[in-house]
């Protein structure tokens, strides 16, 4: 049997053949380069012929060779002429007028199809968009010398490259149709007429650019109940929200205290509130505090002569769906910095009484720092929660009591505003404006806390 013969570098060293590095399972570093072109083939084969016949799709991989998956781009793209055409042609024209014959186009009907054909459009144009390039690729790289794979070697290739995307792609075409295309109809029907007294397919709507945002701006009712509506909302948000943490961090120090027996038992008082639906506990607080019959006027304040209006002045109103938001809130954060808390190591503690430390030095510069560096994310999640807290708002007392010169209640935030705009009053327009407005200063809140994030620093470094 003959032998492969070896031969030496300048330095000794013997190289070894390449069934030795097959052997290794190793790949030799030559067979990794492209297979020299024929001459005519490199002169003849053009990207851009390959893209130009791209136009229709399919042609430029069938140009390549890639028959199997130029037949497969012809295939798909044939037949979505076939079935979407009839469909994204009736969309796009419904939504471009909205109908044009009443009780017989149904505005809201055309506005789907329409949103849903636009969906489609995109999808197809980034499938379109795919097909040029990959055959302009494919044509540089025959150009270039390389071998046409085959098909088996072709599909271990796109498998390995593109295994994340095939995974988050499903993910991608549900987020597409279950969440950006509702967004879309919210955000088009804040451009549209659409209320009680102009409802399809009784009439059609019309598209009237940013009206509803002026109505908003300028006229006096809205414009007032806008502003009440908002700054409570922010009022609401950052008081609730902070009583609730503050209360959670003093009574998770003082029964963290080395000197507080019975820890357990008392923690498990604390938690108690939050084991309670959250539903149920509004509900028994909305009789309490009723002006008529409530206990706490009937039992606790008519001792002494008292009878506050609870629900029936927004004042008080809002004083008491605070106090019960705290209440529901505090076990929570509550049980979060317990356990927080007892994971800080006592060896901190013990040098700051070394050197002199105070109670509330300890505090300051041991407790609060890991608590909060620990805590941080999800307390700014409670902020986010309580911005939509609609349960709490809806159920004690449905927004209300109702203000004079307003369309909203004197406890309505703007998650409670919009759905008595859309449920009872059926003002499906002002409901959308007000949630644009809404939707973009949650956006601009998260993406301020996104940006100060760990996660985001760290990966803007790479």
């Amino acid at each position: 049997m003959a032998t492969e013969p070896t031969s030496r570098h300048q330095n000794g060293a013997t190289r070894q053949p390449a069934h030795a590095h097959a052997a290794q399972g190793q790949v030799p570093r030559q067979s990794l380069r492209p297979q020299q072109p024929t001459g005519p083939r490199r002169r003849t084969h053009r990207p851009g012929l390959a893209a130009i016949l791209s136009i229709v799709p399919g042609l430029g991989q069938l140009y390549n060779r890639r028959w199997i998956k130029g037949m497969l781009f012809l295939g798909l793209a044939a037949a979505a002429a076939g079935l979407l055409y009839e469909f994204m042609n009736i969309g796009f024209w419904g939504l471009a007028t909205l109908g044009t014959i009443p009780q017989l186009d149904d505005s809201r009907t055309l506005l789907v199809q329409g949103l849903l054909s636009l969906i489609v459009a995109a999808f197809l144009l980034a499938f379109y968009a795919y097909n040029i390039v990959d055959a302009r690729r494919d044509a540089r790289r025959l150009q270039a010398g390389w071998r046409i794979p085959s098909v088996k070697e072709n599909f271990h290739a796109a498998w390995d490259r593109g295994f994340p995307y095939y995974m988050v792609l499903p993910v991608f075409f549900i987020l597409a149709f279950v969440v950006v295309f509702p967004l879309l109809f919210m955000i088009a029907l804040a451009f549209t007429n659409y209320n009680l007294y102009n409802s399809p397919p009784a009439k059609l709507l019309d598209w009237v650019g940013l009206a509803n945002f002026r109505t908003l701006l300028t006229e006096p009712i809205w414009r007032s109940s806008l502003l009440s509506v908002l700054s409570w909302t922010i009022v609401w948000t950052f008081v609730a929200t902070t009583l609730q943490i503050g209360l959670a961090m003093f009574l998770a120090v003082l029964v963290n205290d080395a000197r507080v027996r019975f820890k357990r038992l008392i923690r498990t008082v604390f938690i108690l509130p939050w084991a309670v639906p959250s539903f149920v506990t509004i509900l028994i607080f909305a009789a309490m505090f009723n002006d008529d019959f409530g206990a706490v006027n009937r039992e606790l304040l008519a001792p002494f002569g008292v009878s506050l209006p609870w629900m029936s002045d927004p004042l008080w109103a809002r004083v008491t769906i605070i106090l019960i938001q705290i209440w529901l809130g505090f076990p929570f954060v509550f049980a979060l910095f317990s356990g927080v808390l007892q994971s800080i190591s006592r060896d901190w503690y013990e040098a700051a009484d070394v050197d002199g430390g105070s109670r509330w030095h300890k505090f300051r510069f041991i407790t609060l720092p890991h608590v909060l560096y620990a805590t941080a994310p999800l307390l700014i999640m409670q902020y986010a929660g309580n911005f939509n807290n609609f349960n709490i708002i809806y159920l004690f007392n449905e927004g209300g009591p109702p203000v004079r010169g307003q369309t909203a209640g004197g406890t309505d935030i703007l998650i409670s505003w919009v759905y008595k705009l859309t449920f009872e009053n059926n003002n499906y327009k002002m409901a959308a404006a007000i949630s644009i407005i809404m939707g973009l200063i949650v956006a601009v809140f998260a993406f301020f806390q996104f940006t100060r994030s760990r996660s985001y620093r760290e990966e803007k470094m790479y």
